[in-house]
């Protein structure tokens, strides 16, 4: 057997295992009927592989079971397909978490702050999403679509004065609340992909923040928008 059909069988032997304790360690259940199992998973990636995964089955079947003499097999893997297999085996078994690639500085605001001042910082600084806070405690996250909808709403009762008006109206109990979720640093992105295509009740999600243990209280480690996923979803 040569050294590609070595390194293929060790990839594809984890993968094998990696599927049978996802699923509880079935006893008669095959690679291929637990690849279409998981394929139903929305928290794992395994959807995004399960044709290579199908055709490499087969693969394997023909490496394993056809050998035409003691070492010699019938089907031996090219480069392409040992470099696909080993690809696929580590985004299942390490997938990639949502840190370090969202890590970033997100600076939270005083639940006190005047809206006037929110005004000057996305003219400044091109804030889009404003995460409020009352003495550490977090009591909401604003972006430019909530902030619009308030001011659409407040125009209807005459001329906007926003003298004395602090951040705390924007967060709307009544109306066009901002869709939002918080996630730990171990979230893989598979998951996080996952919730950006589940509509919830209020509708698509706006953001997700990132704190080490999902705490809305804790230290802000990241902030993901949908178009910050889709745009790494391309390019990769």
């Amino acid at each position: 057997m040569g050294q590609q059909a070595e390194s293929f069988l060790i990839s594809f032997n984890r993968i094998e295992k990696w599927l049978r304790q996802k699923l509880g360690n079935p006893r008669n259940m095959g690679f291929s009927e637990m690849v279409r199992h998981l394929s139903r998973r929305k928290d794992l990636p395994v959807r995004s592989h399960s044709e290579d995964l199908l055709q490499m089955a087969q693969l394997r079947n023909a490496i394993v079971h056809d050998q035409v003499a003691e070492g010699f097999v019938i089907a031996e893997p090219n480069q392409w397909t040992v470099d696909r297999i080993q690809q696929i085996e580590n985004e299942l078994l390490e997938p990639e978490k949502v840190l370090p690639r969202f890590k970033k500085h997100v600076t939270g605001f005083e639940i006190s702050m005047p809206i006037t001042e929110i005004l000057k910082t996305i003219a400044a600084k091109k804030h889009s999403q404003f995460p409020l806070y009352s003495k550490g405690k977090f009591e909401g996250l604003i972006t430019l679509r909530a902030l619009g909808y308030w001011f659409a709403r407040e125009s209807l009762k005459g001329e906007i004065k926003l003298e004395g008006r602090t951040a705390r109206e924007l967060i709307i109990s009544d109306g066009k609340k901002t869709n939002y979720r918080f996630v730990s640093a171990d979230t893989t992105i598979a998951e996080i992909e996952t919730l950006f295509h589940s509509d919830g009740d209020d509708g698509m999600l706006e953001a997700i923040l990132i704190t080490q243990d999902a705490d809305p209280n804790g230290n802000l480690l990241g902030i993901i928008r949908p178009r910050d996923i889709y745009t790494q979803s391309e390019k990769s």
